[in-house]
């Protein structure tokens, strides 16, 4: 009999995010200064009776709810990251809160390219001087947010993943992208507003502001787009690497030994899942294979089924 008992064997599976804390402390930084300046905007629009601003206030209402989303993601991924109802830990709800964020951001680029083709088409007098001072405090707000938030990982990942290095892939935070975004795309109509107001106020140019509004509306779209089915992909357990899957294929594929299975997904960001089946007329230990796969950074949880092959 021995004596280990099957404690020893455990282990758990919290799969969250090196700079998980970080990044929740930072969102919810976002979320106050977004909360303070949105309230601002409405109140200060009410009394002034500025359209403008009041319509910018609730536009950042919506931002400020994608972002409570992602704040709430990391606060509930590490309250629950030892709950054994999640099989493979919570480290996936950052996804979940990025894909819905990705909802909101589409459906602020269709309220925006709404607005702008109504008033394309129905020109309304616009009050250069209130809108100029509303766009400059919203994107002075948005730089401040943009730096909180600010991360070296959203300058490696690119809309199309699959050329992505396994290094930049694997460990990007999706939540924190998707607020980064959310961000982004506020800062990017204060800009387009700023150049579109002062075209107007100074050339005459009054159909450039709708104009403007469209543009900013089919960038945003785009960014939703790969948010989407950056976030959509892990959601679905898609590969999260073919290259890294063929190398995990070569290096086991040694001596005769066989992949008969072979299922790579990622847990959470740094976190790697991976179980396969080898297929071998000379089988070894399971614990052999796993010290073929050593130094792959992120492989978190290996699972290994070996086959004796009696043909």
């Amino acid at each position: 009999m021995h004596s280990h008992s099957v404690d020893a064997w455990e282990h758990q599976h919290v799969f969250l995010g090196d700079k998980h804390d970080s990044h929740e402390r930072r969102t919810w930084s976002v979320v106050a200064l977004t909360g303070v300046m949105m309230v601002a905007e409405i109140v200060a629009g009410s009394i002034f009776g500025s359209m403008a601003l009041v319509a910018d206030g609730w536009h950042m209402f919506t931002h400020a709810a994608a972002l409570t989303i992602s704040a709430l993601a990391y606060r509930f991924a590490s309250s629950h990251a030892n709950d054994p109802r999640f099989s493979f830990g919570t480290g996936k709800f950052g996804e979940l809160a990025a894909f819905t964020s990705a909802i909101v951001l589409a459906l602020v680029a269709l309220l925006i390219a709404d607005e702008s083709a109504t008033r394309l088409l129905s020109p309304v007098a616009i009050h250069f001087t209130e809108a100029s001072v509303v766009a400059f405090i919203g994107l002075a707000v948005n730089l401040a947010s943009a730096w909180l938030l600010f991360d070296e990982e959203h300058h490696h990942h690119h809309e199309d993943d699959d050329h992505h290095s396994h290094d930049h892939h694997h460990g990007h935070d999706t939540n924190i992208r998707a607020a980064y975004m959310h961000v982004l795309a506020d800062m990017l109509t204060s800009v387009l507003a700023i150049v579109a107001l002062l075209a107007g106020r100074f050339l005459g140019w009054v159909w450039l502001d709708p104009v403007m509004g469209i543009l900013g509306a089919v960038l945003i779209a785009r960014w939703s787009w790969g948010l989407l089915r950056s976030a959509g992909g892990v959601l679905l357990d898609m590969v999260a690497n073919p290259r890294l899957a063929a190398a995990l294929r070569e290096r086991l594929e040694v001596g005769g030994d066989k992949v008969s299975d072979l299922h790579l997904w990622r847990l959470g960001p740094g976190h790697m899942g991976l179980t396969l089946s080898i297929v071998s007329h000379h089988p070894q230990p399971p614990a052999a294979y796993k010290e073929r796969l050593a130094g792959i950074e992120g492989s978190s949880h290996v699972t290994v089924e070996v086959h004796p092959c009696e043909i």
